[in-house]
């Protein structure tokens, strides 16, 4: 079980995600550098911004690093951010994603649009996220 967040929690997402053959077919012409950023949130163990970057493109993730900063984030074709414990309302199924996006409770910065285009290669992203065998930084204090 791998506890979120942290690398090896990427590392097992990553993992499945590039196993997905539905992912895979929405995301065919999905191009793009993903900053995910966890907010800090202090009385739930998470003491610092976790910064995470992704390159997806033909259909796979292609690299993720784990707690990299906004400058190993690099060039990034969008910046999704939320407070740790939005984060793990939409990994439990709690908070739909793109309903989050809207609603502004994630943060994205980009064009919006274009990631509207790949709904269904998100909710897919979110389908893996919560396969992931997780625990929870909040739940082990």
């Amino acid at each position: 079980m791998s506890v979120f967040p942290s690398a090896e929690w990427l590392n097992s997402y990553v993992g499945l995600i590039n196993s997905s053959e539905e992912f895979e077919e929405a995301a065919r012409t999905f191009q793009a550098e993903i900053a995910f950023v966890f907010e800090a949130e202090e009385t739930l163990g998470v003491q610092a911004d976790i910064w995470c970057h992704t390159e997806f493109g033909d259909g796979k993730c292609k690299s993720a690093s784990y707690d990299v900063g906004p400058d190993g984030a690099g060039d990034t074709t969008f910046v999704i951010r939320a407070p740790y414990s939005v984060w793990k309302s939409v990994i439990e199924g709690e908070t739909d994603p793109i309903e989050g996006m809207l609603d502004g409770d994630l943060m994205v910065t980009g064009h919006l649009p274009t990631l509207l285009k790949y709904v269904r290669a998100t909710d897919e992203l979110v389908s893996l996220a919560a396969r992931v065998s997780s625990s929870f930084v909040d739940e082990m204090r």
